[in-house]
């Protein structure tokens, strides 16, 4: 899309992204996926129903990426956040994924499954939301009377255990170096491919039409966001093409007397996929600056218009309905919960979403190492909550967490503490 004025481009791709969103938020809320439910599917009742749906979402965004790519209708190379990024910060991306995977077990959800139940009038949700996007900003900004974000307090060992890749993290780059772009559609194909073809051989699973459709719209929503996000130019008298972003970088030359118009930062005019914590971020910033236009986003456009589909869902099948905090205890529950995802989430470089589909989409190595983190967090966290609710004052912390990582096969049986029932 090549527009002759910024204002009109800009409005475009957020009024388009919003559009995308609501789809997004409507077939979440329908087909009720949940990354958590997936994972808590699994530990309890070992149904990998749910699973399958995150599979093939993620195979979907990866064959979209790797196909559309090549195409120029993509460019992952350039964007926020940077999945392709020469840093391989691989502790942040493991530590921080297991807090997340913790966050979003005491929370109810992920970001995504914050935002959706939101629009299904949770108020629990609200309020982890506005935690998890207070605490991500102040991991990745400067604290008040202080020249350090909290990622420089208490987390900046995670950059020194760093490893540079001089053609990026990706595996097409990994594997080719400055030729990985010719590699990475044949990476898709293969990886994608394979995915869906673990997840529909699966007989019950095919024949589950709310999953397999609803799993098919959500990844075709996160290839969307990549394209619309990725191509929109602005045109100058000399047909001289410019990114969003390049010609917001260059306002002062385009525009030297009027700031109209002009966003507060070019970052985030980046191609990009769907993320929940940047975005939980933005909006925090957003409606805490009394809903300045200059601060609207694409991440912004990815909140509302989830709210609103999921808002829409929720009329539609009767479902929508206030819930608030059962107790002082389920308060603290989720108070820790929004405080770890707001923790966990920057240093992942993403949620569930952000790094578990978008990030996957790019092929990046920090991808499959965040969503590993993330899911042990969360089942682990399951498996402690469960043998302290089974045993109550016997199930110490660390006899319920010894047995935890025994039940996940990752000590040995003869250390267990507690029987299972």
């Amino acid at each position: 899309m090549v527009f002759d004025s910024f204002i009109a481009a800009h409005w475009t791709m957020l009024g388009t992204v919003f559009a995308i969103a609501v789809v997004l938020g409507a077939v979440v809320n329908k087909s009720n996926f949940c990354t958590m439910g997936a994972v808590s599917d699994i530990v309890n009742m070992q149904d990998w129903q749910r699973m399958r749906m995150w599979i093939l979402i993620i195979a979907v965004a990866i064959l979209g990426v790797g196909l559309l790519e090549p195409l120029g209708l993509i460019n992952a190379d350039d964007s926020m956040p940077p999945y392709r990024s020469a840093d391989f910060a691989w502790a942040g991306y493991l530590v921080g994924g297991l807090l997340f995977g913790i966050g979003m077990t005491l929370g109810s959800g992920c970001g995504n499954k914050t935002v959706v139940r939101i629009g299904a009038g949770n108020l629990k949700s609200l309020f982890v939301a506005a935690i998890l996007g207070t605490v991500a900003f102040f991991i990745v900004n400067p604290l008040p009377l202080v020249d350090a974000s909290l990622r420089d307090l208490l987390f900046g060992w995670v950059q020194a255990t760093a490893l540079s890749h001089s053609h990026g993290q990706d595996l097409g780059s990994l594997i080719a170096g400055e030729a990985g772009h010719w590699v990475r559609p044949l990476l898709a194909l293969f990886i994608g491919g394979a995915l869906l073809y673990a997840v529909l051989r699966v007989t019950g699973f095919r024949r589950d039409r709310n999953a397999v459709s609803g799993a098919l719209i959500i990844g075709a929503c996160i290839v969307a966001v990549w394209t619309v996000t990725s191509n929109v130019y602005v045109a100058d008298e000399m047909d001289q093409r410019d990114t969003l972003q390049t010609y917001a970088t260059d306002w002062d030359f385009h525009h030297p007397d009027t700031d109209t118009g002009r966003p507060e930062s070019t970052r985030w005019l980046a191609p990009q996929g769907v993320n929940f914590v940047g975005p939980l971020v933005q909006s925090t910033e957003y409606t805490a600056s009394g809903f300045d236009p200059a601060l609207v986003t694409v991440g912004v456009m990815v909140i509302g218009g989830v709210i609103l589909g999921s808002f829409l869902w929720a009329l539609i099948s009767r479902s929508f309905r206030f819930e608030w905090f059962a107790d002082r205890q389920d308060f603290n529950r989720h108070l820790s919960g929004g405080v770890l995802m707001g923790i966990g989430g920057p240093l992942a470089m993403g949620c569930t979403f952000g790094q578990g589909i978008t990030g996957m989409s790019t092929l990046a190595l920090s991808a499959p190492l965040a969503l590993g983190g993330l899911i042990l967090g969360s089942a682990l966290t399951m498996k402690v909550q469960y043998y302290k609710l089974l045993y109550e004052d016997e199930a110490t912390f660390g006899k319920a967490l010894v047995t935890g990582l025994v039940d996940l096969r990752l000590l040995p049986a003869s250390l267990r503490q507690l029987d299972a029932l």
